[in-house]
């Protein structure tokens, strides 16, 4: 089984089909995975059963303990595969993990988000959770802002390629402006927003070290991550009355469904939109 050529060729028909960078990167991985065992046994892909997949799977849980979230990535990537390389249906939603109630997400409050903001003196991190928390913004979303990106201009900034191949706006806080000028005239970035010393992509781990430092040294005891930012941003937007479909674009959520879990605050009436960095 060559499974580097495999894999090569299902990259090249995933970058024909115009899925994201991070999207290709997942399928590849999780599928690599697969195939790298299943070649110790098979001479070609069409060789295993659905059966083998499913005790793949089985081995994955009870081995390395995977999450529900990664085991829905491993079953969609071995289908799509299939799918895309052999045009075989599998027949395997059975593999999937049975949906489960969406829990409440976990935010911030606006007091809490001032201690954190405030728990975060470095100009280059505090531009990254202003920009978290101020766009409501994915970790990944963040890390590949270019500097063309940021239209000071219209005071928005655009969001491209993101989660479900789309490109979305949101808006550029003037306070958040403020802060990433000044920060452009320290670091004198090339090409992304935020670079790592040697140049290109900021890595997601110093992200998540930031957010979790802040949070420390601010006395919160919830989990804080990047994406409890995400959160913040849409609750607070929702409790200062932004309507709910509007808050479903700028967090680029494909359905209004998604959106929805936000709305534990009640009576939202429609009002203007204003990022909630600039309510604090």
């Amino acid at each position: 089984m060559r499974t580097d050529d495999l894999i090569a060729e299902f990259e090249r028909k995933m970058i024909v089909q115009r899925y994201s960078p991070n999207s290709i990167q997942n399928y590849k991985s999780a599928v690599r995975g697969f195939l790298e065992l299943a070649e110790k046994k098979y001479s070609h892909p069409l060789e295993v059963t659905e059966t083998n997949i499913e005790k793949y799977i089985y081995w994955k849980i009870e081995k390395h303990h995977i999450g529900a979230s990664y085991q829905r990535l491993i079953v969609a990537s071995i289908d799509k595969f299939y799918l895309s390389m052999f045009h075989r249906q599998l027949n395997i939603k059975h593999l999937y993990p049975r949906v489960k109630n969406k829990s409440l997400p976990v935010y911030l409050t606006a007091r809490e988000i001032v201690r954190l903001m405030d728990n975060v003196t470095n100009l280059k991190h505090k531009c990254i959770v202003q920009l978290l928390y101020g766009c409501g913004l994915r970790l990944n979303e963040l890390l590949h802002l270019k500097l063309t990106d940021i239209d000071s201009k219209n005071k928005i900034i655009l969001i491209r390629n993101a989660k479900g191949g789309k490109d979305r706006v949101v808006m550029l806080s003037p306070l958040l402006l403020e802060s990433l000028r000044h920060y452009y005239q320290v670091y004198h970035p090339a090409e992304y927003l935020f670079e790592g010393q040697g140049g290109g992509l900021y890595s997601e781990k110093s992200v998540q070290t930031i957010v979790k430092n802040a949070a420390s040294k601010a006395g919160i005891t919830k989990k804080v991550t990047p994406h409890t930012l995400r959160h913040s941003f849409a609750t607070h937007l929702l409790e200062n009355g932004t309507d709910i479909r509007y808050i479903q674009e700028l967090l680029g959520h494909k359905s209004v469904n998604t959106t929805e879990i936000y709305t534990h605050v009640t009576d939202i009436v429609q009002s203007k939109i204003k990022s909630p960095l600039d309510l604090l």
